[in-house]
């Protein structure tokens, strides 16, 4: 397991792991970065707004953090191995690793989760079993983050997919700067060691 301290600084640093096919833990630093911006940027697709009207998912926040996480885990290719769950699974009961949850039915149709430090929330990666599901809980992720005064919401590299919300990338000297001045905000994502309804 990564020791939450190193893991800490390494977010602190612009740096964050994954883990190759063989187990090997990697360390990353991209250059440009992508971030989702929070000042009004953010664009939420014709689609997503038709959902969010239908009001179909119930979100919640730290409900399941592990299941989350096991979650984005289910696919082909994956950099989540159990050293890295356990690492953040760890992160979350220290206060310091989140998700953001969207419920079906009273079951977990699909989340996100991340690293929240100071004004900065670093977006680790999401999953869907039900369509949308994932685009309403960023969508609830970035509302989030508006109303505590978050002013960076990293996601690491750019997308087809994040490019539609408006994600876009600036250089990595440029990300260190906003990082640095927003890592140590008094922001709180939420109540420590608590279950919280957005």
């Amino acid at each position: 397991m990564i020791a939450a301290e190193l893991l800490l600084h390494a977010y602190r640093s612009a740096v964050f792991p994954m883990a190759a096919p063989d187990g090997e833990l990697l360390w990353f630093s991209p250059d440009p970065r992508a971030i989702i911006p929070l000042d009004g940027g953010f664009h939420i697709p014709h689609g997503l707004r038709r959902t969010l009207q239908k009001d179909r998912f119930e979100i919640r926040v730290n409900a399941d953090f592990e299941a989350v996480m096991r979650a984005c885990a289910v696919r082909d290719e994956t950099w989540i191995n159990e050293e890295i769950i356990a690492s953040y699974v760890n992160l979350h009961r220290l206060g310091h690793a989140h998700s953001v949850e969207a419920w079906f039915d009273g079951r977990l149709a699909g989340g996100l989760y991340g690293v929240a430090l100071g004004g900065a929330f670093f977006g680790e990666s999401m999953f869907h079993t039900v369509t949308d599901a994932s685009k309403v809980a960023l969508h609830a992720l970035v509302v989030r983050l508006r109303a505590r005064g978050f002013h960076l919401l990293d996601t690491q590299w750019l997308t087809p997919h994040l490019i539609t919300f408006g994600a876009y990338e600036i250089s990595r000297a440029t990300y260190c700067r906003r990082l640095r001045a927003c890592v140590d905000l008094p922001c709180d994502f939420v109540d420590r060691h608590s279950c919280s309804p957005l």
